[in-house]
């Protein structure tokens, strides 16, 4: 049974509800909970999970639930995932702390696609759900919003020091969202007749005194002129200190920061190029894609004109071609678990190694004299060899690692030289990559 991660659909905005509420620990924890599951069956509809995950994966169903919370209770605390198998992807947390801590539960939920929730119904079920959760679990502060604009936005610190955040919570309106629900402390705060005329398509005073506030009627739609106007004169009604003028820019700077960017990426680099955007934060990834489409790789310098090639000044030339493929395999060994494909010596395996480097941003983390001595050498000899498996390339030996070359077409290339100036930074990593070297090689072999 496998489950879908959020991370399969990478390049898509999600819909992310936080959701934390109050809950009485001396009731039996299945009926404490009975109104939590009874409205997350009835209004959940096409994202509603069938996966329990506890220490083990299950189907998703009421025993499955009691189950798993079981087998991860501790004294304190107990939590499960709750996931989907098909589209859309859900990933949502059950968790419960318990006295001598103040009881509470936390529910973080996100979905992907956000384009999901571009449909009114789905929109309001979503809308009835948390209302009958706010309802039943009284909160101090929830919302519901594109996870993508939640992070320009801040949350959930809203620029503040971790510590202050943690402390403090969520005390007064930092910020509006598509849904929100104010606890009776914010509601009191601002004053309950201002908070009931806030101009937005729903307000709603719940019976526990809690505020449910959602701005217009589908969360898909944020980023439009029409709703920033709407939510910057909605923070600008419960924060009558903030100037209107000055929200409404900031919402629209941060619509066009999340404008969908075309990438146009050098074609040597490409490949590499959309791994790098892919590892980005959803909300940093078009500001990203724009920066990217401006960068130009320096050309390849490790190369000679054939006719100036360094012959072979060893003895045994087939014994030192055989240590290049030994030095290649111990890159094998360092990468094969995060990079299957390096067994292959493929074009596609150098740009997966390319990016799992720059992931780890490897030349920061590991001391320089290790990276030199036991890193440089196996990644030059593994750029060579898939010159000569790939290209038709030849190795010509030389006692020196760094002048040892492989002769492809009219030019002769210097692996080793490339692997040194490939691992001095992680921008190195771009600028000098394998994926481009072997790209020019393969233009220039006829």
């Amino acid at each position: 049974m496998k489950r879908l991660k959020l991370w399969d659909f990478k390049a898509e905005d999600g819909l992310r509800l936080d959701f934390e509420g109050a809950f009485d620990p001396q009731v039996p924890l299945e009926g404490e909970l009975e109104p939590f599951l009874q409205a997350l069956e009835q209004y959940a509809g096409e994202w509603m999970p069938d996966v329990v995950e506890g220490k083990r994966r299950r189907r998703y169903s009421r025993a499955a639930i009691w189950r798993s919370l079981e087998e991860e209770r501790q004294e304190r605390y107990t939590h499960i995932g709750l996931y989907r198998t098909k589209w859309p992807a859900l990933d949502m947390t059950l968790r419960l702390w318990f006295p001598p801590v103040s009881p509470h539960l936390n529910i973080p939920i996100e979905v992907k696609p956000l384009s999901f929730f571009a449909e009114a119904e789905r929109c309001r079920q979503f809308v009835e759900l948390v209302r009958a959760w706010a309802s039943r679990y009284p909160v101090s502060h929830a919302s519901a919003h594109s996870s993508a604009d939640e992070a320009l936005a801040g949350a959930p610190d809203f620029g503040r020091e971790e510590k202050a955040s943690r402390r403090d919570g969520f005390d007064k309106i930092y910020e509006v969202f598509w849904l929100n629900v104010f606890g009776p402390q914010l509601v009191e705060a601002v004053g309950r007749e201002r908070m009931l005329s806030t101009p937005a398509w729903r307000v709603e005073e719940l019976p526990n005194g809690s505020v449910l506030l959602v701005l217009w009627p589908t969360a898909a739609g944020f980023a439009s002129d029409e709703s920033r106007l709407v939510q910057a004169r909605a923070h600008a009604h419960l924060r009558p200190d903030l100037d209107f003028s000055t929200l409404l820019r900031t919402l629209r700077e941060r619509s066009a920061a999340l404008a969908p960017v075309e990438p146009r990426f050098h074609p040597d680099v490409a490949s590499l190029l959309s791994r790098v955007v892919d590892d980005c934060a959803i909300h940093e990834r078009q500001r990203k894609i724009a920066e990217l489409n401006t960068y130009q790789p320096p050309e390849p310098e490790e190369w000679l004109p054939a006719s100036a090639a360094l012959p072979s000044d060893v003895e045994d030339s087939e014994r030192v071609r055989d240590h290049y493929g030994d030095l290649a395999e111990h890159l094998v060994a360092l990468l094969h678990s995060k990079v299957p494909s390096v067994f292959g010596e493929t074009p596609e395996s150098l740009t997966d190694v390319d990016y799992q480097f720059w992931h780890e941003d490897f030349p920061t983390v590991f001391e320089r004299h290790r990276i030199d001595t036991h890193a440089v050498p196996p990644i030059g000899a593994y750029l060579g060899q898939v010159l000569v498996r790939n290209l038709g390339g030849q190795w010509i030996p030389r006692q020196k690692l760094e002048e040892s070359q492989v002769l492809v077409g009219n030019r002769v290339w210097l692996p080793f030289v490339r692997a040194w100036r490939y691992m001095r930074s992680r921008q190195s990593l771009l600028d000098s990559s394998l994926t481009q070297l072997y790209r020019v090689a393969e233009r220039h072999r006829g």
